[in-house]
């Protein structure tokens, strides 16, 4: 990359780092997820798309800065976290990964919506929100409803599991569930991470801490499923020339898992761990906000019902399985 590339991303990068700034803000003294006002924004902005200067910028945090924000995930997770949760949570989370990921794939392509949107919509259901939407996003062949329907994606799964984050709590008392079942079904069932911590929290500090266990073994499991996607991918990329064959291992799944790693056998220094998390969560709000910038909420209308029944269906699934889960054991 010569010094006139780098030039030419410089006016995109500012536009996606100051609506990434404007969404902390809104966030940070409105409440409400960061992600979602970054998305929202990027909509309202979608006139700059027509703007050939800042292309070059805006493609590149969609694309690359998105990547980096996922591989930096890694940091967030440990095998001691994986371990500590025992066989019953990682048989709640694992049915409820793999079984939503594929109702949502049967639910789409029955109406008409296609394979890669119900392994989007459904994985950013089932592991964990926003990031999984990203991740699996990243992974997925592109075409021409990809930003769309990514961007539906992150508002719809943020909407989802803010009303999550309100009605569960009261659910879990409904269905007489102790401290430890109510957070498993919080951190098993509700969508982003800053939503089970809310909701779990607000039973008590047991099921809060149960809730956030569970959550980050759901969190582990992207890296299966996207590693999955991408093999799945490579593998129909040779049987068919005309589908364009991802790498077998992608530079940032590579970097998650080495990550992941390397979180579980040294202990990193806190503060450049700290500050390397923080940065992750900016690359992400900022690629969502490029990717805001690249849709039109025209094309996103014009979607219809469908998208968000899916989207609920796949919610109220995930929901229901793992009831009937913790009522078995």
């Amino acid at each position: 990359m010569t010094m006139n590339d780098v030039r030419a991303l410089v006016p995109g990068l500012l536009v996606c780092a100051t609506i990434a700034a404007a969404a902390g803000f809104l966030s940070e003294h409105y409440g409400g997820p960061p992600m979602l006002f970054a998305v929202l924004l990027g909509l309202a902005l979608n006139f700059l798309r027509d703007a050939p200067r800042l292309d070059a910028g805006i493609e590149f945090v969609s694309r690359v800065v998105l990547r980096v924000g996922v591989a930096l995930l890694g940091l967030r997770i440990t095998f001691g976290d994986i371990h500590a949760m025992g066989v019953g949570p990682l048989l709640l989370v694992g049915c409820g990964v793999i079984t939503t990921i594929l109702f949502g794939i049967i639910v789409a392509r029955a109406s008409g919506q296609g394979r890669a949107f119900g392994v989007l919509t459904g994985g950013a259901v089932a592991i964990c929100g926003v990031s999984a939407a990203l991740a699996i996003s990243a992974t997925l062949p592109r075409d021409e409803r990809s930003e769309r329907n990514t961007s539906f994606a992150v508002i719809g799964v943020t909407a989802l599991s803010t009303l999550a984050m309100i009605f569960y709590p009261t659910i879990v008392v409904l269905l007489g569930f102790d401290s430890r079942h109510a957070g498993l079904f919080i951190g098993a069932t509700i969508h982003d991470v800053a939503q089970v911590v809310g909701a779990g929290y607000s039973i008590s500090p047991a099921a809060g801490d149960a809730a956030t266990f569970t959550k980050l073994l759901r969190v582990t499991m992207l890296l299966p499923v996207v590693m999955a996607l991408t093999v799945m991918l490579h593998t129909r990329g040779m049987r068919d020339p005309a589908v364009q064959r991802p790498p077998l291992v992608p530079w940032f799944l590579a970097v998650f898992a080495g990550l992941i790693v390397l979180n579980s056998v040294v202990t990193l220094p806190a503060v450049p761990k700290v500050w390397l998390q923080h940065f992750a969560q900016l690359c992400l709000i900022a690629a969502v906000a490029a990717l805001g910038i690249k849709t039109s909420l025209k094309d996103m209308v014009t979607m219809g019902l469908r998208p968000v029944l899916l989207m609920v269906g796949e919610t109220v699934y995930l929901a229901l399985l793992s009831i009937v889960i913790l009522k078995l054991l």
